[in-house]
């Protein structure tokens, strides 16, 4: 097998390669990255392969131990921060703006996933607080459906290992998860549509009256550092429907209010929102809001930065 015909039988795997190694790491940046590395290493390695495997389980395994090995190089924290959880709350303590490497990704990328759940924004920060190998283990048996005899000859270790590592791992993915994530109810596409468009129409008027009626009562919002003008070196977070009208106020109300537009996107199973603001003449990337749609109202918006635009083949400026 030559370069140009293994180069083809691997490009067809490359989106849910990518795919895969976002659930690991939860950057997408990172992702195509190293899916670029999984190709190398297995052109490097094919005469083990030598067609004697399926050659999408041999990516897999390729592609799953050149995450693993990033993260043993680079090894990452997350935060200790918790979020205090208002009474009747369904939103998880700890936002996906906690982790502050997780990119948001686009739907037509995402794709390649057959379960939403599990590109889901709050699904893929809950995985970070696994380690490494126990997440590489959730993500092959109960995403990729693999046994553990296969997960335990890509990690080399044993089935009984791997079986022990999981049931660690869905207990502590359970206590990261919204409590009570199950019950989310799924919007209708042209329900969440629609409570989409009032949110755009609410917010580019700056009508308050109009955003609260938009926005759950308990609604959460976060932000990553950096994004949405809030600098520093963690995210911030804040829940309640009058705590946030205060805080978007600066922006949409009195002398420092500014001109604004919006584009809706979808990211990760759910609507998003780019928004624009005007400055020195034109309209600049300003964050990528995620949203959350619960019985007809905006339950969580997550503002990620404006790097996030360019996987969304969004521009950075829109002319005035």
């Amino acid at each position: 097998m030559d370069e140009t015909e293994f180069a083809d039988l691997a490009e067809a795997h490359r989106r849910e390669l990518q795919v895969h190694c976002y659930r690991l790491l939860g950057s997408l940046d990172e992702a195509e990255d190293l899916v670029q590395e999984t190709f190398l290493r297995a052109w490097r390695a094919r005469e083990q392969y030598a067609g004697r495997a399926s050659l999408r389980a041999w990516l897999y395994k390729i592609a799953t131990n050149t995450c693993l090995d990033f993260l043993d190089r680079a090894p990452r924290v997350v935060p200790s921060v918790d979020l205090p959880v208002a009474s009747g709350s369904h939103l998880a303590p700890r936002p996906a703006a906690a982790v502050p490497w997780l990119q948001p990704g686009p739907d037509d990328l995402l794709d390649a996933a057959v379960a939403r759940e599990t590109v889901e924004l709050a699904f893929l920060a809950a995985v970070q607080y696994l380690s490494p190998r126990q997440r590489a283990v959730l993500i092959l048996r109960d995403v990729v459906g693999w046994t553990a005899k296969e997960t335990a000859t890509t990690l080399e270790t044993t089935p009984a290992s791997v079986n022990s590592s999981l049931l660690r791992a869905r207990a502590e993915l359970k206590e990261q998860l919204p409590s009570r994530r199950t019950e989310w109810r799924v919007e209708s596409s042209g329900d969440e549509r629609a409570v989409v468009s009032r949110y755009m129409a609410a917010i580019t008027a700056g009508d308050d009256q109009a955003i609260a009626a938009v926005l759950r009562d308990d609604v959460r919002c976060s932000h990553q550092p950096g994004a949405g003008g809030h600098e520093g070196p963690e995210p911030t977070w804040y829940g309640g429907r009058a705590t946030v009208l205060a805080g978007w106020a600066p922006v949409l109300h009195g002398p420092d209010a500014m001109e604004l537009r919006m584009r809706e996107v979808r990211a990760n199973g759910g609507p998003a929102v780019a928004t624009y603001l005007r400055h020195d003449g034109a309209f600049r990337a300003f964050g990528l809001n995620t949203l959350l749609v619960v019985d007809g109202s905006v339950a969580e918006v997550t503002t990620f930065v404006p790097g996030a635009f360019k996987a969304f083949g969004l521009p950075e400026v829109l002319p005035a």
